[in-house]
């Protein structure tokens, strides 16, 4: 192919005949706005209702942390026991929220914080008493080769 043809079309940039347009990449057209719509009919087909001025939510994990959402979406329908909660959420260990949450906790409330406190102190005194029992090699008392002998007689 001539030089001077093949940088003469490299200089107009298109990839067909004279008129055509440049042809684009197709964006992918994915709207925040759309699965928020699409969230929100959802939530109605449940009959579930927007609960507004909810600041925080927490929630309790087994493992002693509490998944924590600041300024979230709540929707709830209280005769079905259906909540639905959404925005971002942050693992949290429970001893970094404690100081907050105490006055918003009733009597029984506390009485099971204080169960689970319980537990979290033993899971971790389990966990340090595991780690140095991993640290201690126990001694050899007797021969393997002794006892493979004495196994085949």
């Amino acid at each position: 192919m001539n030089p001077e043809r093949l940088a003469k079309l490299q200089a107009q940039g298109r990839t067909a005949s004279k008129g055509t347009p440049r042809r684009n990449a197709p964006k992918p057209r994915t709207s925040v706005a759309q699965d928020d719509r699409k969230l929100q009919a959802a939530l109605e087909k449940l009959s579930l209702t927007n609960l507004p001025y909810v600041e925080e939510v927490n929630m309790f994990l087994e493992q002693g942390t509490v998944l924590n959402f600041r300024a979230p979406k709540v929707h709830a329908a209280a005769s079905s026991n259906t909540y639905a909660i959404y925005g971002k959420g942050e693992e949290k260990e429970l001893t970094e929220l404690v100081p907050g949450i105490l006055n918003q906790l009733g009597p029984d409330s506390l009485a099971s914080l204080r169960k689970l406190a319980e537990s979290y102190k033993n899971t971790a005194a389990g966990q340090a008493a595991l780690a140095e029992d991993d640290d201690e090699v126990p001694a050899l008392v007797e021969s393997f080769e002794e006892a493979a002998i004495e196994e085949t007689a």
